[in-house]
């Protein structure tokens, strides 16, 4: 599709013969009409439309819409290149699909948004678009209610080549989900959330034909979540798990998870074939986010020895002993993010566990959990290789913590404190300790002055540093559940002034936002979500939605 060189010399040539023309008859200089070439040439005509269609990836979705509008060239070459499209999935583009996949198509990455106000795509829409899309590899559905099981049931039989589906916010259920286990074969990622049609005595939903590709299960916001019980242990080669904020007792999911890693290995051994990659002991990222869970899933998810990547957030039921548990046999673990949601039944105790037993962690995200000079000593001491660390929301964190840590933590290349009980002396010990540092975050400390902050960055020029001074404690919530870091971006002060300069005729919207801005610890404040995310983008991700 590029541009032939004969082409290009035939241009060259026919320029030539009329600047030749011109000058030989007097009409023009050979100034003028240089300057007339210049003018007009189209610099891009000579470039193939392959190297045209490479330029346009490192584009975003704007910047491309914009530039296929310059020539029909671009817009041709945009069509066949893009593999990415996000559709407002509402019913009026219904008439229009045939046409706007006959330019698009190469798609293999599909997004469809509807909002709540608007009617979505129906069942012909979708079997419509997978009998368009023959190469979609990943789908996302987002507030699509008219789509029902039997349409789900038909996409998924022309969509055999699917290997990552999320959907969301959606009204079909187990029927649907079967169906696309059924058919895609090498369906690797599931995402769900929030799908009304997973209710209680929904029926159970089986790894299909997808039992050895699946990779990774991530369920979220579920009435009925353990309807995806056989899912999950029969996904052979399953990676990463993550159940966030469904309803009902876990306990008994993970017991038999950690069941099926001793049975697959004591079977191995059995038939001396036992090695470190068998697929009964593939779980390398566990993520329990406000669940009932307790010591007992704790305890179970502890014979997944390969464990690298393990987040306990909001479980008020997991304790000291849990934790011992994994970390006594979970000894690779790298990463670990704990929420004690200040229960005060995750202390010491766990994390001098972990640090006798996890040399090879490098990221720890502490919120809400009361942690002392004893287990941050153990844990700076130990684990050499430590370099992410966030305390936030501790009130036994102070000065000599933050001393011990400056002191120790030699490979500690980013910190972030909130929070806590800390001084001007905490800064003062930072800014001749961690040499490896490149990034401290300090907020919600009371103690801390600007004079430090400042005296900090005159200390560590090279290091980036964020900092605000006395500002208001009020309070914390932190969910790691978002994917990325979720900041307190407005003070309650400001939340205040914004609502009373509202327009008066609004009184209802003014007080609902008076009261919200009164109860932003428990509505609308995210302090930490997964702190280290957009600091440790290179690091390994299972969550790789559309």
């Amino acid at each position: 599709m590029g541009q032939s060189p004969s082409a290009a010399l035939d241009r060259e040539n026919s320029l030539s013969d009329r600047f030749s023309f011109l000058s030989s008859s007097g009409f023009i200089s050979s100034e003028e009409f240089l300057d007339e070439i210049a003018a007009n040439r189209d610099y891009t005509a000579e470039i193939p439309d392959e190297c045209l269609a490479y330029v346009f990836q490192f584009l975003g979705p704007g910047d491309r819409n914009w530039c296929s509008l310059v020539c029909k060239r671009w817009l041709l070459v945009d069509g066949w290149s893009r593999n990415r499209l996000s559709l407002n999935a509402q019913s009026e583009i219904e008439a229009s699909l045939p046409s706007l996949f006959t330019r698009f198509d190469s798609v293999t990455k599909l997004a469809l948004r509807c909002s709540r106000k608007s009617i979505s795509l129906t069942d012909d829409a979708l079997v419509t678009i997978s009998i368009r899309c023959q190469n979609l590899t990943r789908l996302k559905l987002r507030g699509c209610r008219e789509i029902t099981e039997e349409g789900m049931s038909k996409f998924a039989e022309n969509s055999k080549n699917l290997r990552k589906l999320s959907c969301g916010s959606c009204m079909f259920g187990a029927k649907a989900l079967n169906a696309v286990l059924d058919y895609c074969k090498n369906l690797e990622e599931l995402s769900v959330k929030r799908l009304r049609g997973i209710h209680d005595g929904a029926e159970p939903i089986g790894p299909g034909a997808a039992a050895s590709s699946l990779k990774m299960i991530c369920l979220k916001e579920l009435v009925n979540g353990q309807s995806f019980e056989p899912l999950v242990i029969g996904s052979k080669n399953l990676k990463a798990l993550k159940i966030i904020h469904c309803l009902g007792d876990w306990d008994r999911v993970l017991q038999l998870i950690g069941n099926r890693t001793r049975n697959g290995k004591e079977n191995l051994n059995f038939n001396n074939d036992y090695n470190g990659n068998s697929n009964c002991d593939s779980l390398i990222e566990i993520h329990l986010e406000r669940l009932q869970v307790s010591d007992i899933g704790l305890s179970a998810i502890s014979k997944c020895t390969k464990i690298e990547n393990l987040h306990i957030v909001k479980t008020p039921e997991c304790s000291n002993y849990g934790l011992v548990c994994v970390a006594e046999q979970c000894k690779l673990l790298r990463k670990l993010h704990i929420d004690g949601w200040r229960t005060n039944r995750i202390g010491d105790e766990g994390l001098v566990a972990v640090a006798k037993h996890c040399p090879n962690l490098q990221e720890l995200v502490l919120i809400g959990v009361n942690a002392t000079r004893l287990s941050l000593e153990a844990i700076a001491s130990n684990c050499s290789k430590l370099e992410r660390l966030a305390l936030c929301g501790s009130g036994t964190i102070g000065d000599a913590e933050i001393a011990c840590i400056a002191a120790k933590c030699m490979a500690l290349k980013k910190l972030c404190i909130k929070g806590c009980p800390i001084s001007d002396n905490a800064i003062e010990a930072l800014g001749c300790g961690c040499p490896s540092l490149i990034k401290i975050k300090v907020r919600k400390c009371r103690g801390v002055s600007s004079e430090a902050g400042e005296w900090l960055r005159e200390q560590r020029g090279s290091v980036v540093i964020n900092m605000d001074s006395c500002e208001i404690d009020d309070g914390f919530k932190a969910s790691t559940s978002d994917g990325g870091v979720n900041e307190i971006g407005v003070e309650f002060p400001q939340m205040v002034s914004q609502v009373t300069g509202a327009d008066a005729s609004t009184s209802s919207n003014g007080r609902l936002a008076l009261l919200r801005s009164k109860l932003g610890l428990f509505a609308g404040r995210n302090l930490v979500a997964c702190t280290f995310r957009r600091w440790s983008n290179a690091d390994d991700s299972f969550n790789s939605n559309l």
